[in-house]
């Protein structure tokens, strides 16, 4: 599984990455979490606003933190 967050290096950005690892790391799931900084890559997914959360390619999030609970049911694939 492929996480990505999508931005430009901001502290939501940076504090979105960190819980997904968190969450990732206290449930035991394996993830990769990829960070996407350019504009044109962001812009491909199509987000209105940053930072923006992608798992295996679908976009669940933008815009906002969201809380652990969604994180990990989208690591967990539901």
């Amino acid at each position: 599984m492929v996480a990505k967050i999508l931005g430009m290096g901001c502290s939501k950005c940076q504090t979105l990455e960190a819980k997904v690892r968190e969450v990732a790391g206290k449930n035991n799931i394996d993830v990769t979490v990829e960070k996407v900084t350019e504009l044109a890559k962001i812009q491909a997914y199509r987000v209105m606003m940053t930072p923006a959360l992608v798992v295996d390619e679908v976009v669940k999030a933008y815009g906002r933190i969201p809380k652990e609970d969604e994180i990990l049911k989208w690591l967990k694939g539901e």
